[in-house]
């Protein structure tokens, strides 16, 4: 599912229309996008977009340490970065994950296994697959060519 970068749908249009003329949401549709950025600025576990007959559901997460999230929990987080960087016309590498977890640059170990966990799982890809140089890595969401 793609939320960060799609054109926004209202299902109830004339709901959504009273709420923006109120002033209680905007048209734009970046709300999604603010989700995620703000999560990543506080460090918190990424949120889970569930999508259940024709509702999508948000989870929101309380604070976790990296070590104390889940390996999917990890994934998830390193797949939205990927999205959010993309969207803001950046790619992903071991650097900005390591600061969107807050993890020290001598620990670049353990974000290059989310990243290698994240490949399997076929969520990002790599940018520069024919680098040898695994220094100057970026990724980008499946998704994105």
């Amino acid at each position: 599912m793609r939320f960060l970068d799609t054109p926004p749908q209202s299902r109830n249009e004339a709901l959504a229309s009273f709420l923006r003329r109120i002033g209680i949401c905007e048209e734009r549709g970046s709300g999604v996008d603010k989700v995620v950025s703000e999560t990543e600025f506080a460090q918190l576990p990424a949120p889970l977009f569930e999508i259940i007959g024709n509702h999508t559901r948000a989870v929101l997460f309380a604070h976790k340490t990296f070590t104390e999230m889940d390996k999917a929990d990890r994934i998830r987080a390193c797949y939205l970065h990927s999205c959010l960087q993309y969207v803001q016309r950046k790619k992903m590498t071991n650097t900005t994950l390591r600061n969107r977890f807050g993890i020290e640059k001598r620990n670049s170990a353990q974000v290059s296994r989310v990243i290698k966990d994240a490949i399997y799982a076929g969520l990002i890809h790599s940018c520069n697959p024919e680098s040898e140089s695994r220094r100057h890595a970026s990724y980008a969401p499946f998704w994105a060519q």
